[in-house]
Formats: structure tokens, C-alpha cells, sequence
């Protein structure tokens, strides 16, 4: 058990949650701020439906923390950053042990950009391609069709644009009503997103999900390290054991997320034949190579993603190659 802080600490998280102050992750924050109590911190939690707003509010120095997406929080740190890399975590585990090894001593320095440091890394949901059209169900039939992009996020209109189909840049609120509306044909999202955005709507009769995750969309724990070791000179510490603290929670978290993606009809879900899931894994590693030599993505994540993958399935074809 840590022992609680000789001097109060009174520390502001900002978070961002769709759903605002009634989300799951603002609920999971305010117990965490309950937590905080016994260890003498009293944690103020601000929930923001705008992620935007709650990042710039953190780098003005308005919060100590903030939850953001990972792919935000690639602007405070480009190797933590870029865990959320196309096909680079096949599976919820993976993520688990990529979030172990922050705490490794080669791999914490890492963590820290500038005043900021990364605490820890949470799953969200694998990101799944969703269509408005169950035939479009192969790399080639993507050709023409209308994607959702998020306008923040580069790396998804490039690799769009490689598969011939046309990016069309939405927020986190608009890409769903896109769909819906049919503005667009294709979105790429978590199971948790579908019912509080309604892509029931978007999917209709038609439509489906394809079962291969294209991405791990995960969640990043920040804080203004400089602000906050002036404040608490055992930090490293503290930090060290709140990630192990995470790590426990984090199988609660995978279970609530697998909850979700049962919760969806079944009828919606869809298998690729395996020769366009092999090209897709193939497409999405190559994106992947592709996008890191072009300064988009951190190497020494990938490199470390692939190690936990090969760990994982050593088998695999990329394990005796050495491009990543």
C-alpha cells in the first residue's frame, strides 16, 4: 500500500469523454478521484465533450492530467503516441503488454516529452471497418467509396488514399452522423460506438462489420510532470505503481469492451474470405512501414510492437523479416 502524501496535493484531471460528465470514463474518473482521497490528493475531474478544447486546456496549464484519445495524445508524445498504428495490435493482449512495458527502465524515459509524461495507456476497443454495404468486402471494392477520417489524423486519409477510396475529414461527433446520413460509406470504429453514435442507423439492412481490427483505439493517461514533481518528489514512484495499479484494471476494462462488441446483433458481424484478410494484413503492414519512414510514426514503438506480436505468434511471416 503507498503510504498517503505528507502535503496535500489538490490536482485537476481533465477528461474526455463523447458522453460527457454521464460517459463510463468520466464515471471511472470521478472513482478514481475517490481513491485519490486516502492517498491525501484531492483530484478535481473536468469532463469534455470536445477533445480538442481538453487538450489545449492541459497545455495551457489549466489541468495536471488529461485522458485524451492516444492519437491526440501523439502531439505530447509521438512514441506513445503511435500505439494506436494501423494493424500493429491484433488483439487486447497486446496492448496489455505494451502498457507493461512502459515501466521497463529503457522504456520510461520514453514516456516523457518536454514537461509531459505519459502515466499509462488503456484499451478502448478494437477499431473495426464498418460499411453501409456488406458487398463492399474487399481492398479492390473499396475503390471510389467515401471514408470517415479523422481530420487530426494524417496517417488514416494517407492510407485511405492507398486504397483508392476518397477521405472525407469528421470529427469524433460528425463521422457517425456521416454515416448515418450517408454522406459517407465506410467508417472505422470501437464496438462501444456504436450505440450511443446510433450506427444502427448507418448500417441499416444492408450494411456490416468486418470482424478483423484494423487498429487498437486506446485512451492516454498524461500529466504535467514538471508541475507536479515539484509538488511530489517520490513521482517516479508513485507513477510506477499506479501503472501496475492500471495493468489490474485493465482485464475489468477488456472484459466491459468484449461486453460491447457481443452487444452488437450478430447479423451485423462479417468474415473476410481468408485471401482478402492475408491481403488486408499485408496492405496494413506495408501502411505501416510506409508511414513510419515518412516521420508519422515513432520506429522504436513499431520495433517494439512487433516484438510483442512475434512474441505472440513467432510463426508469422514479418518475424524473420526486418523492415519495422
Amino acid at each position: 500500500k503507498d503510504t498517503p502524501l505528507l502535503k496535500p496535493l489538490h490536482a485537476t484531471l481533465c477528461v474526455f469523454d463523447i458522453q460527457g460528465g454521464q460517459g463510463d470514463i468520466s464515471r471511472y474518473a470521478r472513482n478514481l478521484a475517490l481513491d485519490a482521497r486516502q492517498w491525501n490528493i484531492t483530484l478535481t475531474v473536468r469532463p469534455y465533450t470536445d477533445e480538442r478544447i481538453a487538450a489545449e486546456d492541459f497545455k495551457a496549464g489549466q489541468c495536471d492530467g488529461v485522458a485524451l484519445s492516444t492519437l491526440r495524445a501523439r502531439a505530447f508524445n509521438k512514441f506513445v503516441g503511435s500505439i494506436d498504428s494501423i494493424g500493429a495490435a491484433p488483439d487486447y493482449q497486446h496492448i496489455k503488454d505494451v502498457a507493461a512495458a512502459l515501466d521497463h527502465p529503457r522504456i520510461n524515459p520514453l514516456t516523457i516529452h518536454g514537461d509531459y509524461q505519459v502515466v499509462t495507456v488503456m484499451p478502448l476497443g478494437a477499431s473495426y471497418v464498418m460499411v453501409n454495404n456488406r458487398h463492399i468486402d474487399s481492398v479492390d471494392k473499396a475503390l471510389g467509396k467515401k471514408v470517415a477520417v479523422l481530420d487530426f489524423d494524417k496517417p488514416q486519409s494517407l492510407i485511405v488514399q492507398r486504397l483508392g477510396a476518397r477521405a472525407v475529414a469528421s470529427d469524433y461527433f460528425s463521422f457517425g452522423t456521416k454515416f448515418n446520413n450517408g454522406e459517407v460509406d465506410i467508417i472505422m470504429a470501437p464496438a462501444m460506438a456504436v450505440k450511443p453514435l446510433e450506427l444502427e442507423k448507418g448500417l441499416g439492412v444492408y450494411g456490416g462489420i468486418f470482424r478483423l481490427p484494423l487498429t487498437q483505439v486506446t485512451g492516454t493517461l498524461l500529466i504535467n510532470r514538471a508541475r507536479l514533481l515539484r509538488q511530489v518528489p517520490d513521482l517516479d514512484a508513485r507513477i510506477s505503481r499506479l501503472r501496475a495499479y492500471a495493468l489490474e484494471e485493465m482485464d475489468k476494462t477488456v472484459d466491459f469492451i468484449r461486453r460491447q462488441e457481443q452487444a452488437i446483433p450478430a447479423t451485423y458481424w462479417l468474415d473476410l474470405p481468408p485471401a482478402e484478410q492475408e491481403k488486408y494484413l499485408r496492405m496494413m503492414r506495408d501502411s505501416r512501414i510506409q508511414l513510419t519512414r515518412e516521420g508519422y510514426y515513432d520506429p522504436r514503438m513499431m520495433t517494439l510492437m512487433k516484438k510483442v506480436r512475434c512474441r505472440h505468434e513467432p510463426s508469422s511471416y514479418e518475424c524473420a523479416l526486418n523492415e519495422e
